[in-house]
C-alpha cells in the first residue's frame, strides 16, 4: 500500500499524520510534596502512518507515535511517551495505546465516526477492554483510576487535546486530576 492509501484509511486519525509542535501546554500535576504543581510546556509529537494490521477479520490502520515535552525555559524533557493510535473502521473505534517510562501503560478507546473532528477516548483501572496498568510503586503511591482524552482537529489546521488522568494519591481522600492540554501545529507532513 502506498503512503497516500494508508492515510486514506486512517479515518478520523488521517489529519494527525506528520510532525507537530506546540508551546501552549498547560500541565497540572502532583508536586514533589504531593501538592499541586502547574507548568507551562512545549512539546513535539511525531505520528507515522502504518497499516493495514490484519487480526483475522479485523483490519486496523494506525499512527505510530512518540511525544516529548519540556517545561518552558528548561532544556531537559520532563515527559516522554510512545505508542500507537489505531482506527477500526468496521467498529467505528479509535484506540490509543501507550507507555510512559515511569512505569504505566494505557489502552484507551472510544466510538468515533470517520468524519468526526472531535473525539473522546477513555480507560479505567481494572477494565479488561480499555484499561490502565502500572508498576508496583505507582500503583501504591499514585494509582491511576481513570484516563479521559478529548482530541479536536481545529479549523485553522491545528489540533488540540485535553487529558484528565485521575489519580488516587496515597494518604489523600480526593481524586487528583492531572490535567494536560495543548494546541499543536504541523511542522512537517
Amino acid at each position: 500500500m502506498t503512503p497516500a492509501e494508508i492515510i486514506a484509511n486512517l479515518g478520523p486519525l488521517a489529519p494527525l499524520a506528520g510532525i507537530w509542535e506546540g508551546d501552549k501546554g498547560d500541565d497540572t500535576a502532583p508536586a514533589d510534596d504531593r501538592s499541586v504543581e502547574k507548568n507551562k510546556y512545549r512539546e513535539r509529537l511525531v505520528f507515522e502512518p502504518f497499516g493495514p494490521v490484519n487480526n483475522h477479520e479485523q483490519e486496523l490502520f494506525g499512527l505510530r507515535y512518540s511525544t516529548v515535552a519540556w517545561r518552558i525555559g528548561e532544556p531537559d524533557a520532563f515527559h516522554e511517551e510512545t505508542g500507537y493510535w489505531l482506527w477500526d473502521k468496521k467498529e467505528e473505534m479509535v484506540m490509543r495505546c501507550f507507555i510512559v517510562p515511569r512505569g504505566i501503560t494505557v489502552l484507551a478507546g472510544g466510538k468515533v465516526r470517520s468524519s468526526d473532528r472531535t473525539f473522546k477516548l477513555s480507560a479505567e483501572r481494572g477494565s479488561t477492554q480499555f484499561g490502565i496498568t502500572a508498576s508496583p510503586f505507582l500503583d501504591a503511591e499514585f494509582r491511576t483510576t481513570k484516563y479521559l482524552l478529548t482530541v479536536t482537529i481545529n479549523d485553522d489546521g491545528s489540533f488540540s487535546y485535553d487529558e484528565d488522568t485521575q489519580i488516587q494519591i496515597k494518604g489523600q481522600s480526593a481524586t487528583f486530576h492531572h490535567i494536560d492540554k495543548n494546541v499543536l501545529r504541523r511542522t512537517k507532513t
